[in-house]
């Protein structure tokens, strides 16, 4: 049966009538938690050291908040990454480490406390505006409701056109393209989803304003739609990109010695009509420069007009009054290449792949240290499953306790760590190593490497970032066990350098290095917890 879909109007009257009717009267004494999910994104924002994409507002909330330059996601796709590090689990827990025919973490793997969740039972409002949950059955075709959220999550009426054929060609004709300016006014109902989205957000926050009396605290997830592929955005963002000043990747060729297994076919480029006239051979041809030119464009306008949207959202916690007591926290729910490695997309163990930004801003501890008006920033191991522990420690929640080796009957726990202690202290030690893990079907490139399904799958790649080294196993894997076998390794990977470019794993000099990596990989992110972690591993 198709779950009832609320009308924008429902939403806003349930909003009123619910924080009317759930305040209390008592002046609250917690932070509220603004939540931005931007799906898709690498750290392509000024403040990450990109130069040519523009991003003002995302740069500004930089300048006020903690910005971490090492922070992974667990799984390089959608599904996998976001109920990751919204059960605060990682795939391997929560069984979701495919991205197609999903199943229900509830269900599968265990009844798994949501971070919205625990804000919720903690006596918070919660709200959800876009991409939040992965939409379908990861998330029970709800997005979680009613555990996680207070009112139905919003969904823009527009996303149904996602793959639609609406973007100009130059033969005059609609097509179903990567790269995808548009007229907003021509398109179906005159929108966007992020315009939609945001626009519910915005009311949103209007409502809890005036109906609410900041009696009781909001948790409130915006998922934004972009970057993610079709690069679609309103054309004006293009013109801020001449195509004279785009670059390809400093990287573009395959890594040496790079092994099968870990290369990505971009498949879910190929089957758009834009890529699909370039007529490019399976697996290995590369996009010319003068599309790759031209993907990288549309990625740094769709990032812009994404700022654009992330910029509406602060200015009305400003109007509002609601920055002084707001915890802002913005993400990726993971990477994107864009031609490194003559790769593009995700779906792959590269840092370019896992790597996100990530950003917090808590009022009255992060915007008053002087840091050269950069803010502050911290090159420590982090990852997006310790972000559930983080924002519960810094809205002053009970922090989950970390989970032990099987927590499936246990509802609320965590398998990352909480880094709010890195706010008051930077140079404090923390992880030994951060990790991610993507599954393939098989040794050489297929049309479904991207995202084979879970019966499919016959190798997992585990990886593991250290502060000195990127190191990877592929391994053989059953599907139906859902575990790894680390005594067959098809490949291995150890680069030494930050791009990823040159695979030493084979090196004979380098012999001893591999084998306490691996030694290092195997026992796992508990080992790579700091000494003194709040919890015994």
């Amino acid at each position: 049966m198709k779950p009832r879909q609320f009308h924008f109007a429902t939403l806003l009257f349930l909003i009123t009538y619910l924080m009317i009717c759930t305040s209390n009267g008592s002046p609250q004494d917690k932070m509220n938690v603004l939540l931005i999910v931007a799906d898709d994104f690498r750290q392509a924002l000024g403040s990450y050291g990109n130069t040519v994409v523009k991003t003002p507002n995302l740069d500004q909330l930089a300048q006020r908040s903690i910005r971490f330059t090492k922070a992974a996601s667990q799984q390089a796709v959608c599904g996998p990454s976001r109920i990751s590090f919204l059960t605060g689990r990682r795939p391997d827990t929560t069984k979701l480490v495919y991205n197609k025919k999903l199943t229900y973490w509830r269900v599968n793997a265990g009844n798994f406390t949501t971070l919205p969740q625990h804000f919720k039972d903690s006596g918070y409002f919660t709200a959800s505006s876009g991409k939040v949950f992965h939409p379908g059955k990861a998330s029970n075709s709800t997005d979680d409701y009613p555990y996680s959220w207070t009112i139905p999550a919003y969904h823009p009426s527009t996303q149904e056109y996602k793959n639609d054929p609406v973007c100009p060609s130059v033969d005059g004709q609609l097509h179903t393209n990567v790269v995808c300016p548009v007229d907003v006014k021509k398109q179906p109902e005159g929108t966007l989803p992020d315009i939609q989205s945001t626009q519910y957000a915005l009311n949103f926050l209007k409502n809890y304003t005036d109906s609410n009396n900041n009696n009781q605290p909001f948790f409130l997830a915006v998922g934004y739609h972009k970057p993610h592929l079709p690069l679609k955005y309103p054309k004006e963002f293009l013109d801020m990109y001449p195509i004279e000043e785009i670059d390809i990747a400093a990287n573009p060729e395959l890594p040496f010695d790079l092994p099968p297994v870990a290369y990505e076919p971009w498949t879910d480029l190929r089957w758009r009509d834009d890529i699909a006239a370039l007529n490019l051979s399976f697996p290995y041809e590369p996009i010319p420069d003068f599309y790759a030119k031209r993907i990288i464009q549309s990625y740094y306008a769709a990032t812009t007009y994404m700022d654009s949207l992330v910029g509406q959202l602060l200015t009305a916690l400003d109007e509002y009054g609601l920055t002084g007591n707001t915890i802002v926290s913005f993400i990726g729910d993971h990477g994107f290449a864009l031609g490194e490695h003559q790769e593009w997309s995700k779906y792959s163990n590269f840092r370019g792949t896992t790597n996100v930004p990530l950003i917090i801003h808590v009022p009255g501890m992060t915007d008053n240290r002087d840091h050269g008006g950069s803010g502050i920033v911290s090159d420590a191991l982090v990852e997006l499953v310790d972000l559930f522990p983080t924002l519960s420690e810094l809205a002053e929640l009970k922090v989950p306790d970390l989970c032990p080796d099987d927590s499936s009957n246990i509802t609320l726990c965590s398998e990352g760590l909480s880094f709010a202690p890195l706010l008051k202290n930077l140079d404090m030690p923390w992880k030994k190593a951060i990790f991610s893990q993507h599954p393939r079907p098989s040794d050489e490139p297929q049309q479904n490497s991207c995202a084979p399904t879970l019966s499919e799958i016959t190798i997992m790649g585990y990886s593991m970032q250290t502060s000195s080294y990127h190191y990877a196993e592929w391994i053989q894997y059953d599907h139906e066990t859902q575990k790894g076998n680390w005594s067959n390794v098809h490949a291995r990977e150890l680069y030494l350098g930050p791009q990823d470019d040159v695979n030493v794993a084979s090196v004979p000099s380098l012999s001893n290095l591999v084998q306490d990596l691996s030694d290092q990989l195997r026992k796992g992110w508990r080992n790579a917890l700091p000494e003194n972690s709040y919890v015994n591993a």
